[in-house]
């Protein structure tokens, strides 16, 4: 644990932290010295062995069963969180496995139940946050794709949704920032952790394996740990004057 304090008093609220990035980052934002709140969808199991792995720092760890989807679900389980602390950061790392297709394959209704899965869910937490992070003049992290700097053919429906999510982001970081709220986004590349690892066998061939890695100009796959240390220092005061900004850790698949 760092001697540094590098966040105020209360706790980080990790949405999906249930997940390979998620629980990289709740670990790293205990390790740096902070209790954290996850939430996650429907893995109970993983949300627990998440909570064991904060606890395992000496932090405080707290889960949360949570429908982004629905609103009120989601601002009551802000004002349950509220009462272990101030929540001075946010994390939004939330993410389904998505099929990847061809624009032309996909069918409205489809592309509706991601918009409202993505976009809807990721407006209602940052809706339900707001107040907190105004309270603690906090900091708001997205999870996004390094797909929004360089389109990866046949993903179209992890893209648009995250772009949505960075217009957000955007409006977050000029219009929250006289209450002192940050608003950053880290563009995560192939990663190798959560829903790679899940779908590596079967919706990935080798040849596209190789070639990802080709289109990396670090020539390999990241890991978990490497997009944690980044949402970190984001949610940190080390990034106090960093606001509105996109990140890309893809190892050089943007340039």
């Amino acid at each position: 644990m760092t001697s540094e304090r590098l966040f105020s008093d209360g706790l980080a609220v990790v949405i999906g932290g249930s997940g390979g990035i998620g629980r990289a980052i709740a670990v790293a934002l205990a390790q740096a010295g902070t209790d954290v709140a996850l939430t996650y969808r429907g893995n109970a199991e993983a949300a627990a062995e998440t909570v064991t792995a904060v606890e395992a720092t000496g932090r405080q760890a707290w889960s949360f069963s949570v429908t982004a989807q629905n609103a009120d679900q989601v601002a009551a389980t802000f004002t349950e969180i509220r009462k272990r602390g101030p929540i001075h950061s946010l994390v939004n790392a939330a993410g389904a496995a998505i099929p990847m297709a061809w624009i032309s394959k996909i069918s409205p209704q489809q592309w509706a139940d991601v918009i409202n899965s993505d976009v809807n869910g990721a407006y209602n937490v940052i809706h339900a946050a707001l107040p907190h992070l105004r309270e603690s003049q906090g900091a708001f992290v997205q999870i996004s794709s390094a797909g929004l700097r360089r389109y990866p053919t046949r993903d179209v429906l992890s893209v648009a949704p995250k772009a949505a999510i960075e217009a957000l982001v955007q409006g977050i970081a000029r219009e929250e920032g006289r209450f002192g709220v940050r608003a950053n986004s880290i563009g995560v590349g192939v990663v190798e952790a959560g829903m790679f690892l899940r779908l590596k066998g079967s919706h990935f061939s080798d040849e596209w394996l190789e070639a990802a890695k080709n289109n990396a100009a670090l020539n390999r796959f990241g890991t978990a740990e490497e997009v944690a240390q980044v949402a970190v220092f984001l949610a940190s005061r080390r990034a106090s004057y960093v606001t509105g900004q996109f990140i890309a850790v893809d190892g050089g698949y943007t340039i």
